[in-house]
C-alpha cells in the first residue's frame, strides 16, 4: 500500500524537491505551509507520517506536534522534525512534545528519505514474544499492541510499546542507554542516549501513577533503566 507523508514547511523551494524525490521513491505527498491548516488536514484525511518544520510563521512546529499528541487517534503517528537549528536543546524539546525523530538542516535528501523509511518500519510493530505480560495493574499485550492500567486503555506510540515491552519482559535487569539504543532502536537508529531519557520519560507520563516517582520504570542511576514489579 502506498504510504501517505504531510509536509508542513514554509519554505516552498523545500516543499517543492521534498515532494519530488518522496513521490519518486513511491510515496503519497501533500503539503501545507500552515501549522492550523496541517492540523485541519490531519482530522479529515491521516497520513502515515508528517515531517514538520520546527520554524513555521504562526502557529509553530512544536506547537502542532503538541497538539497531535493530545489526540489519541495520533498518538502513534510518526513526526519528523526539521530544524535549522542544530542546538540539543531545541531537538530534545521537539522529542519531549511527541516527536520521533529530527534532521537539523541542511540535510541530503538521501538521508531525510532514509529516515522517513526508518520511522515507518520502526512504528510497524515487530514482536517476537506473543505472550501478553501482567505486572501488577499494569497489562502489556503485545498480540493486540495494548497496553492497560487496570481497566483504562494506554495509548503508546509503537516505539513507546517496544522500549516498554523490552524492559517488562526483563524485569530486574538493568539496561544501559545504549544497550535500549541497540535493542529497541536497532540499526536504524539516528538518536542519542538523551533520547533514551525522553522516550522514558514519555512512557512513564502515561503508565505511572506518579512520573516522578516511579513504580515501574525505574532509573538506576549511573547505569540506565529497569522494569520492576512494585511489589
Amino acid at each position: 500500500m502506498q504510504k501517505k507523508i504531510l509536509i508542513v514547511e514554509d519554505e516552498h523551494d523545500l516543499i517543492k524537491l521534498l515532494k519530488y524525490n518522496l513521490e519518486k521513491e513511491g510515496f503519497k505527498v501533500n503539503y501545507t505551509s500552515d501549522g492550523s491548516v496541517a492540523l485541519a488536514e490531519l482530522r479529515r484525511e491521516a497520513p502515515d507520517l508528517v515531517i514538520l518544520d520546527l520554524m513555521l510563521p504562526g502557529m509553530d512546529g512544536l506547537e502542532v506536534c503538541r497538539q497531535l499528541r493530545r489526540q489519541d487517534r495520533f498518538a502513534s503517528l510518526p513526526v519528523l522534525m526539521l530544524t535549522a537549528r542544530g542546538e540539543e536543546a531545541d531537538r530534545v524539546v521537539g522529542l519531549e512534545i511527541g516527536a520521533d525523530d529530527y534532521v537539523t538542516k541542511p540535510f541530503s535528501m538521501r538521508e531525510l528519505i532514509a529516515r522517513v523509511r526508518a520511522l515507518l518500519r520502526r512504528h510497524e510493530p515487530v514482536v517476537t514474544n506473543r505472550t501478553a505480560i501482567q505486572r501488577g495493574d499494569l497489562r502489556i499485550d503485545p498480540s493486540a499492541h495494548i497496553v492497560s492500567i487496570g481497566s483504562k486503555e494506554v495509548e503508546l506510540s509503537a516505539l513507546e510499546f517496544r522500549l516498554l515491552h523490552h524492559l517488562a519482559s526483563n524485569p530486574g535487569i538493568v539496561f544501559s542507554r545504549d544497550q535500549l539504543l541497540d535493542r529497541v532502536w536497532g540499526n536504524e537508529r539516528s538518536v542519542t542516549q538523551r533520547s533514551v531519557d525522553v522516550y522514558v520519560r514519555r512512557v512513564r507520563e502515561k503508565i505511572e501513577p506518579k512520573p516522578q516517582d516511579p513504580v515501574y520504570l525505574q532509573t538506576v542511576h549511573g547505569v540506565g533503566y529497569r522494569f520492576t514489579t512494585g511489589e
